[in-house]
């Protein structure tokens, strides 16, 4: 019995290594597969935002092309002698004659 009892202590601790080795190398993956989660959903919040702002900006800009599109508009309108009238109205002289009636 003295022979089965000095292997049992080793067998045992040759056990315990193998279980801790296991046991380290299951959090490991589990703490990779985590931190990959985390980055990778970090990259799409970033992506997210960045069409966010880009499409902030496209607003922006298309906001601003209105406004100097408005604004060509009504120059051409006043170098024509027509200011404040509706898009096809009435002629300048139209509006003197009516004016004078």
């Amino acid at each position: 019995m003295d022979g089965q009892d000095s292997e049992d202590p080793k067998q045992s601790t040759a056990d315990m290594t193998v279980f801790v080795q296991n046991l380290l190398q299951q959090m490991q993956n589990r703490f990779q597969t985590m931190s990959d989660s985390i980055v990778t959903k970090n990259i799409l919040l970033n992506l997210v935002l960045v069409f966010d702002f880009l499409d902030f900006i496209a607003l922006d800009e298309m906001g601003n092309r209105i406004n100097e599109l408005e604004q060509s508009i009504n120059d051409l309108r006043a170098e024509m002698g027509v200011e404040n009238s509706p898009a096809g109205g009435t002629k300048p002289e139209d509006s003197k004659e009516e004016g004078s009636a």
